[in-house]
């Protein structure tokens, strides 16, 4: 297949630049394995669409304010302005980041991003990427980052509108845990306390991985070949814990439920030929795409996804691509809201 074969048009009004209120009042689009039939709901109707025994499994990894605005230095030059996007922590000091725009750096330049942190340019990759070594470290770096930084908000939201306080708290799930994450895993964002106590009164399991979305995440496929592109590596754990009671569950007949597509290529990269989970700690650059066979999630809880994507690709490869692309004319008629902030959809998996 082809990039274009996952293209649509989306009109401006269905993009959502805030969340719902409350997060759970979300519209939900149910699509069924069956001939892929759809139901119109919102995501506080989730325990009434999953049974006892079932298993959600969630990513518990914490948004960083990692866009960073700052004045490229040099000795006897006129100051330039950079923004760095920090994807990939590699130090207690050390960040890859993609910068903006990348062709004004070079190895050596020192950027500025206020009286008490600035960073050098160690390296430079490919695509605006660098890699940075800061004035701090440590715990001492992550305060500077969280004083000075900005919610990386997508693209398309912001180039609508600026980040400002509200977004510290809407663009962060409720359980989010380990910090290092740079775009939320944002079917998690539906999510509230009380949508939480009523699953728990259903009988269905709560679980929690760990992947630190990237920065890589809101980079477009280059070209038409799918098999020419390369997913930025991202790091992930599933503890041992984690892997036993997902694969009990499973054996008492519980279905696994990845809330987001985070979720759901952690566990596929955790799980064995047979489809049971091992532990997990490390990278993964796994690339989804149709005919790809699942072992592991028997449905997938994610909102409505940019074209050309790679995760266009992935829901295509879960639900069906044809299944996709009536669901997604259905959701665009009736007017759902996409992207981030946007509405969800809750997918069964098609029969193999």
């Amino acid at each position: 297949m082809r990039v274009s074969d996952f293209d649509f048009h989306l009109p401006a009004e269905n993009i959502a630049l805030r969340p719902a209120e409350p997060r759970d009042h979300a519209r939900l689009l149910e699509v069924g394995p069956v001939h892929g039939s759809l139901a119109d709901r919102i995501v506080s109707d989730l325990p009434k669409l999953l049974r006892a025994g079932d298993m959600l499994v969630f990513n518990d990894t914490k948004v960083i304010p990692a866009r960073l605005d700052g004045l490229r230095r040099r000795p006897g030059g006129a100051g330039a302005a950079i923004e760095a996007m920090l994807h990939q922590r590699l130090g207690p000091a050390q960040w890859k980041a993609f910068a903006r725009p990348g062709k004004r750096l070079a190895v050596g330049d020192i950027i500025e991003f206020s009286e008490n942190l600035s960073a050098a340019v160690e390296e430079k990759g490919e695509g605006g990427e660098v890699t940075l070594r800061f004035s701090l470290e440590s715990a001492a770096l992550d305060v500077a980052i969280a004083t000075v930084g900005h919610i990386p908000l997508p693209p398309y939201i912001a180039s609508k509108r600026a980040d400002d306080a509200r977004d510290r708290e809407d663009y962060q799930t409720i359980y989010a845990k380990a910090d290092g994450a740079v775009a939320a895993p944002t079917a998690g964002l539906h999510f509230t306390p009380d949508l939480f106590a009523r699953l728990d009164a259903a009988g269905i399991a709560r679980h929690f991985v760990t992947l630190h979305v990237g920065a890589g995440t809101f980079l477009p496929v280059k070209g038409e070949d799918l098999s020419q592109h390369r997913m930025h590596a991202e790091f992930g754990v599933v503890t041992a814990e984690t892997a036993q009671a997902l694969n009990a569950g499973k054996a008492r007949g519980g279905r696994i439920i990845a809330v987001g597509t985070t979720s759901l290529r952690l566990l596929e990269s955790a799980a064995a030929e047979d489809g049971t989970l091992e532990p997990f700690a490390d990278e993964t650059s796994i690339f989804i795409t149709p005919g790809y066979r699942f072992r592991t999630a028997d449905a997938l809880m994610t909102n409505f996804h940019l074209p050309r994507s790679t995760l266009m690709m992935l829901v295509s490869a879960f639900a069906g691509y044809d299944t996709m692309k009536t669901a997604y004319a259905h959701a665009i008629a009736a007017g759902y809201r996409f992207y981030s902030y946007g509405d969800a959809s809750l997918l069964w998996r098609a029969p193999c």
